[in-house]
């Protein structure tokens, strides 16, 4: 190795070198001007504050009351469940609906049989005059549709 090869690598690991020593001071400066962030997790003030900051505004309660859901084997009430899932189409006629009480819409349908009538209204249906989407695009359980379903036929005979 020449004497200028000798002078370049020795440059070269002096650089390295002081490039490290540099990092070293910059990180040791840098921890004592910012400190340990992590305490402030730990402090209950701060943890409670950000813990009310971060609650949700409200919540979507889906069946029965809060966090309990429906009882097996309690009666639905099909009237209610068309009120609130089914009278949006059935009430108004839209998308083609059969109106609930129009004995003459619901003759035909009413023929077919429930079984029919449950399946249509469980899985969906694309009919001559409109379309039912499952469930009527509710998330009702299948004996709440049932059940507004026999309300809807009761109403229509």
């Amino acid at each position: 190795m020449s004497e200028q090869d000798s002078t370049l690598v020795r440059t070269i690991a002096v650089v390295i070198g002081g490039l490290f020593v540099f990092m070293i001071v910059i990180m040791v400066a840098a921890k004592i001007i910012v400190g340990d962030r992590n305490s402030d997790s730990t402090n209950p003030t701060v943890q409670a504050k950000v813990e009310t900051q971060i609650e949700p505004v409200g919540k979507v309660e889906v069946a029965g009351a809060a966090g309990q859901a429906p009882v097996a084997g309690a009666k639905v009430d099909g009237q209610q469940v068309y009120q609130a899932s089914c009278f949006a189409c059935h009430g108004t006629g839209a998308a083609g609906a059969p109106k609930a009480g129009d004995k003459a819409a619901w003759k035909t349908r009413i023929a077919q049989g429930n079984k029919t009538l449950y399946e249509h209204a469980l899985k969906g249906f694309q009919g001559k005059a409109g379309m039912m989407p499952p469930k009527g695009g509710s998330a009702q359980s299948d004996d709440a549709v049932k059940a507004a379903v026999d309300y809807m036929v009761s109403q229509s005979k």
